[in-house]
């Protein structure tokens, strides 16, 4: 029999009313040196941010905000036309310094917590593995968390998210200054599966930057912005299965 989860409650004065009730899931590093930092920093009413879960490393959580409430942790992101991700996501914020301070890979034990947290609030709520994203998801210009050391896969396996591995898919590689119908197919697969930028044509530095973003999400072993051959069958195949879960419901 599962224990329940064990809870601890440091409320955190930074949040607002929803809009709707939420249908996706936004992770997070913490980027500080300590996680009690990271928490002391959500719950300061002059640092405006939050999110409503903290997860420590040994497996600890925290609540900063009740799920019905909006939590402040996105900032200035995008997904599927959605600009304000606070109002339409649960954020949880997962204890690691982050790439400033020295990133390192998640314990066991907070994955684990994390995976039984989501199974908690998937209990909840009705959210789609496709929308259970990355902060750098979201905000990719600005976000790099929770990176690639973070285990998408593992969560995936869990039942949450979406993952997918193709055979080997040789190729020539897209890369920033590249022009023509293959950056189109590509930008327009990027957009089509949530991110912002529309299809031009050209492989600039914004698109360069999404590639980054959805390698530290889905190809975690590449994370540099050119899109060889099995960047772009990854994208295909998540298209597939994020395609048949909204027809669905389930994968």
């Amino acid at each position: 029999m599962t224990k329940p989860l064990l809870i601890e409650e440091a409320p955190s004065p930074n949040f607002d009313a929803r809009r709707a009730p939420p249908d996706m899931l936004v992770l997070h590093y913490t980027g500080m040196q300590t996680g009690q930092a990271a928490i002391d920093r959500l719950r300061d009413p002059e640092a405006k941010v939050s999110a409503h879960y903290v997860v420590e490393e040994d497996g600890r959580l925290f609540r900063l905000v009740a799920e019905e409430r909006r939590a402040w942790h996105a900032g200035k992101s995008w997904w599927k036309g959605d600009t304000d991700i606070n109002a339409a996501s649960i954020g949880i914020e997962i204890v690691n310094p982050g790439h400033e301070f020295g990133y390192r890979a998640f314990p066991d034990a907070q994955v684990e917590a994390v995976i039984r947290l989501i199974d908690d609030i998937r209990g909840r709520w009705a959210i789609e593995n496709a929308r259970i994203l990355g902060h750098s998801d979201v905000a990719p210009a600005r976000k790099e968390d929770p990176g690639e050391l973070f285990p998408w896969k593992r969560l995936a396996e869990a039942g949450h998210g979406l993952w997918f591995e193709p055979q080997p898919a040789p190729g020539p590689a897209l890369q920033e200054g590249d022009t023509g119908v293959g950056v189109y197919a590509l930008q327009a697969g990027l957009h089509r599966l949530g991110y912002e930028p529309l299809p031009s044509g050209t492989y600039d530095a914004e698109t360069a930057c999404v590639v980054r973003a959805f390698q530290r999400h889905w190809r975690p072993e590449k994370v540099d912005g050119v899109a060889d051959g099995e960047t772009r069958a990854r994208l295909m195949g998540l298209l597939q299965l994020a395609s048949a879960e909204s027809v669905t419901g389930v994968l």
